[in-house]
């Protein structure tokens, strides 16, 4: 299998929606959201241009990630950042694309001047990449109580010193909050697919 990483080109913007939908569909909830806020991003120009990769195999793009900026309140500093959705075609899946794609991209944002990247997700799947949860930096996730360790709540530093004196609230960009009305208007430009409900689904 002849796989090629490449920045993505705003060609490929419709194709990685696609893929995106095949990724996440029934995964977390009836159908998915995360097409929607790919399109969002790329729609409002929040994409880091630099960090956003694609996997082509066979002139087919098969993985994808993308970074955007988030900050936390109250802390002026550009060099926050976070990645996802990240995708790979079901097919692809379990072939390590996705672990490259964080990893390559993960040096290059290092390389870049970012200092941190935050994420929400499954720890025990992240921490083989250097993911500590958030909170032990004091640093919490908007709307979650500060009590609340929130472990799927996680960040990378990508300096020593990234976090230092610094704690709060991490706010992730506004086109990650998509509601179902919007969610159900998008999807209407895409092939049909059926909707399941699934054991291991989150619950909403």
């Amino acid at each position: 299998m002849s796989l090629i990483i490449r920045k993505i080109e705003k060609d490929d913007y419709k194709e990685v929606e696609v893929l995106t939908r095949e990724a996440f569909w029934n995964v977390y909830r009836p159908g998915c959201s995360e097409h929607l806020v790919l399109h969002n991003l790329h729609h409002n120009n929040k994409s880091i241009e630099d960090l956003e990769l694609v996997v082509e195999c066979n002139g087919k793009i098969v993985g994808h990630i993308v970074y955007t900026k988030g900050y936390i309140d109250g802390v002026d500093n550009e060099t926050f950042i976070t990645f996802g959705p990240i995708s790979v075609h079901p097919k692809f899946q379990r072939k390590e694309i996705g672990s490259k794609l964080i990893r390559i991209s993960m040096q290059k944002a290092a390389r870049l001047g970012y200092s941190a990247i935050f994420i929400t997700g499954d720890e025990n799947y992240y921490k083989r990449f250097g993911f500590e949860s958030a909170s032990k930096y004091k640093i919490h996730l908007e709307c979650v109580p500060v009590e609340d360790e929130a472990p799927f709540f996680m960040v990378k530093t990508l300096k020593e010193d990234a976090l230092n004196n610094i704690e709060g609230f991490f706010i992730f960009d506004d086109c990650y909050n998509v509601n179902q009305d919007k969610v159900d208007e998008f999807d209407k430009k895409f092939e049909p697919k059926k909707k399941e409900k699934r054991a291991g689904q989150l619950e909403f």
